[in-house]
């Protein structure tokens, strides 16, 4: 006769050993945040995915939701009730496990960001448990956040490699760069072209990979699940306000440079009245001229006028 542990600390005897949270576990402070590093450890297989009513809710009511259950074997070595297993990129807290498979369930928001809302019974998924403190990560940080879905738009070999191609949404364009990091249904890769015109990007997989995740199993067409470098994330939001700055000085830029241009105008339009001006007062002395003339002639007709006389 084997036993059960629940949270609450009460012992129950079982045959078959399986651990289930109860309503009085909801919530393991000392529990610490998980994260991941796209290496997958196994390929789980979905036994269940369905909408379940008589969920025990943190009031004490009841109500309903998604649970998924996956048969496993490496990522339950060392499993408890609350720790975090990515499936297929989605950082999942279990919520019941026995040696054979683990359950978690489902929010609306991880249905919304995720494909994980497609899975049928007997479907292959990527599998992994939270890093370990002094764990040594071969990949990047995960967190496994699902930022959204892509579609994946060509699988072409390259020899023993497999290149795929995979159209993410607009928005995620801008932190996805050549040779940086990209989570794609939970597994690390580098990025090896973006085409920010095109709104796509690609990888490669060796064949060592391509035994060990679920991504040569798919077809072009289908979903993948994408987790962009929160690095990028980051930096983006620390530059915000800089970047704003910049765009303010560039207008008052702008202006000054238009009121520069408006200043030209108007000392090109002084510098021609200024010469106007000018035409003005030669004219005025030619006139001056004439009349000086004109005066010395009436006096020389004058004295010819008298001689005559």
């Amino acid at each position: 006769m084997a036993y059960m542990w629940a949270a609450g600390f009460s012992w129950m005897p079982q045959r078959v050993v399986r651990f289930q949270a109860t309503p009085s576990y909801t919530h393991r402070s000392d529990v610490p945040k998980a994260v991941f590093s796209g290496i997958v450890e196994e390929m789980g297989q979905v036994r269940r995915m369905e909408l379940c009513s008589g969920l025990s809710l943190w009031d004490g009511s009841m109500g309903e939701g998604w649970e998924l259950e996956v048969a496993a074997s490496e990522v339950l070595d060392g499993a408890y009730l609350g720790c975090s297993i990515a499936v297929n990129g989605v950082c999942l807290t279990v919520t019941e496990f026995d040696s054979e498979s683990f359950v978690v369930g489902l929010a609306p928001e991880t249905l919304r960001r995720s494909n994980l809302g497609d899975l049928k019974n007997g479907a292959a998924v990527n599998l992994e448990r939270a890093l370990p403190a002094d764990g040594r990560n071969s990949g990047h940080f995960v967190q496994g956040h699902v930022d959204d879905v892509g579609v994946i738009e060509e699988i072409k070999p390259d020899g023993e490699a497999l290149w795929i191609r995979v159209k993410p949404p607009a928005r995620l364009m801008p932190y996805i760069v050549p040779k940086g990091f990209i989570a794609v249904d939970g597994t690390s890769l580098t990025v090896c072209n973006a085409d920010p015109s095109e709104g796509s990007f690609d990888f490669m997989l060796v064949s060592y990979t391509q035994k060990k995740i679920i991504l040569p199993k798919k077809k072009v067409g289908e979903t993948v699940n994408l987790e962009v470098d929160v690095t990028a994330k980051y930096v983006q939001r620390s530059m915000g306000s800089i970047i704003a700055r910049v765009e303010a000085m560039e207008q008052m830029l702008a202006l000054s440079m238009r009121s520069m241009d408006r200043l030209d105008e108007m000392e090109r339009i002084l510098a021609h009245s200024v010469r106007s001006i000018d035409r003005v007062d030669e004219v005025e002395r030619i006139v001056a001229h004439s009349v000086r003339s004109v005066d010395g002639l009436e006096e020389r007709i004058q004295n010819v006028e008298q001689s005559l006389s």
